[in-house]
C-alpha cells in the first residue's frame, strides 16, 4: 500500500508541475486525479504544499530578472513599479484566501462535479477570447499599469474556485484589458510567485497539526516530481503561447472535465 501511495504521490506531482503554468488548472487536475485514484490528504494539505516545487522552478528560470528588478529598485523607478504593480495584484488574493480559507479546503475543494464543470467552463472562454481580435497595447509585462494590476489580481480570486485556473483567470483578464499573449502569460508567472508562496505557507500553517511523518514523504515525493516537470514547461510555454495561443489549452479543458464528469457518472 505504501508502494501505491508512493507512485500516486509521484504522479500527482508530475501532473502538479506540468499544469502549474499553463492555463488548466492545476488544482483542478490534482483534485480529480485525487478523486478518481483514491488519494486522501490530511486537509488537503498535499496538494497545496506540493506547489511549493512549482514556485522554486519558476523561481530557478527567472532568478536573473528577479535580481535584475530588486537588485536596481532603490534606483530604477520602474523596477519599483513593477515590485508594487504585483504586490497589488497579489493583495486580493490573500484577502479572500484568508477569509474563505474554511469553506474553500471543505467545500469547495470537496465537490468534484464543480471542478470538472468549471474546467469546461474555462476551456470554452478560453477558446472565445483567444479567437477575438484584441489589439495589444502592451507588450511587456513589467509596464502594465497599477490600474490593470489591481484587476488583474481581483479576476485571480475567481480561482479559489478549483477549476478556474489562476493562470488561466489572469492571463483572459490581462489579454482583455489590453495585454498581448506573452506579456500576459508572463505577468501571470510573476504574479504566481507571491500567490503560490502564500498559499504554500497558510496552507502548511492551517494545517501543521495533521502532518504526519507519512504525509511529509508524499509531500517530499511530489514537491520533487513538481519542480522538475515545472521547470521544463515554464521554459517551453512562453514560446508556444507567442506562436500558437491558448486554443489547446481550451479543448485540453473541456476534454478533461468532460471525462471526468463521465466518470463521476460512471461512478455514480
Amino acid at each position: 500500500m505504501a508502494d501505491n501511495t508512493t507512485l500516486v504521490a509521484l504522479l500527482l506531482g508530475l501532473l502538479e508541475g506540468l499544469t502549474e503554468f499553463i492555463p488548466v488548472s492545476s488544482t483542478g487536475h490534482l483534485l480529480l486525479a485525487g478523486y478518481f485514484l483514491g488519494f486522501e490528504s490530511a486537509g488537503k494539505t498535499f496538494e497545496v504544499v506540493i506547489q511549493f516545487g512549482s514556485i522554486l522552478a519558476i523561481l530557478m528560470v527567472y532568478a536573473s530578472k528577479l535580481w535584475q528588478v530588486f537588485s536596481t529598485a532603490h534606483s530604477d523607478p520602474a523596477s519599483r513599479r513593477f515590485i508594487l504593480s504585483v504586490t497589488i495584484a497579489f493583495f486580493p488574493a490573500v484577502v479572500i484566501g484568508v477569509l474563505a480559507h474554511d469553506f474553500i479546503k471543505t467545500v469547495l475543494f470537496e465537490t468534484p462535479t464543480l471542478i470538472a464543470v468549471m474546467l469546461i467552463l474555462g476551456g470554452f472562454v478560453l477558446l472565445v477570447v483567444d479567437r477575438l481580435p484584441l489589439k495589444p497595447k502592451f507588450h511587456e509585462a513589467t509596464e502594465f499599469p497599477l490600474g490593470m494590476s489591481l484587476i488583474i489580481g481581483i479576476v485571480q480570486t475567481l480561482a479559489m474556485i478549483p477549476g478556474v485556473s489562476r493562470s488561466g483567470a489572469t492571463i483572459v483578464a490581462s489579454l482583455l484589458l489590453g495585454a498581448d499573449k506573452r506579456s500576459a502569460a508572463e505577468f501571470s508567472f510573476f504574479l504566481s510567485m507571491p500567490t503560490m508562496a502564500g498559499a504554500f505557507a497558510y496552507d502548511l500553517y492551517q494545517n501543521r497539526d495533521v502532518l504526519d511523518a507519512g504525509a511529509i514523504n508524499e509531500i517530499a515525493i511530489g514537491f520533487v516530481a513538481a519542480f522538475i516537470s515545472a521547470i521544463f514547461v515554464v521554459k517551453w510555454v512562453l514560446d508556444y503561447i507567442s506562436k500558437h495561443g491558448y486554443a489547446l489549452f481550451g479543448w485540453w479543458r473541456i476534454i478533461v472535465g468532460s471525462a471526468a464528469l463521465l466518470g463521476l457518472w460512471l461512478v455514480g
